[in-house]
């Protein structure tokens, strides 16, 4: 079986005894932020090839805070307890930042799946992660039309 691509980077540069368990919740994000997108910008090419602004608007619905705030209370049922303290973590961190299109309740929000995208990864649970946004984004899909199934 091969390996997954967070153990194939971190063994190139040979960063392989870090505890991913001491990262701040807002590190935990930064690193989900990248990989939600990822997420989302494959699913999205999976519709088939298309012009890249149409890919970037497809996208940018998708990823933006507002969308991804939504994600917590239909994931509430879904995650463990060990998930929902991440969240918690990360939605209640105090973040340098300042939101540029987005409430900073939504940011918050936003922030704390970014931190659970980002532990699911650095943990090597990416079908968990892929799980839960999938999960969530059909759910906001049926009730909002955002995408395709």
């Amino acid at each position: 079986m091969e390996e997954n691509l967070r153990k194939q980077i971190a063994e190139a540069f040979g960063k392989t005894g870090v505890d991913v368990h001491t990262y701040s919740p807002l590190t935990l994000a930064y690193i989900g932020d990248c990989i939600y997108e990822v997420i989302i910008r494959t699913e999205v090419l999976m519709d088939g090839n298309k012009q890249t602004e149409k890919l970037h608007r497809d996208v940018t619905k998708l990823v933006k805070a507002e969308t991804q705030c939504k994600l917590i209370p239909i994931w509430e049922e879904l995650l463990t307890e060990e998930e929902k303290d991440i969240v918690r973590r990360g939605r209640n961190s105090r973040s340098y930042t300042k939101a540029k299109n987005a409430s900073i309740n939504h940011y918050r929000k936003a922030t704390g799946v970014e931190a659970l995208i980002g532990y699911l990864y650095l943990t090597d649970r990416m079908p968990r992660a892929i799980y839960l946004v999938k999960e969530g984004l059909d759910r906001i899909a049926a009730e909002e039309g955002l995408r395709n199934s």
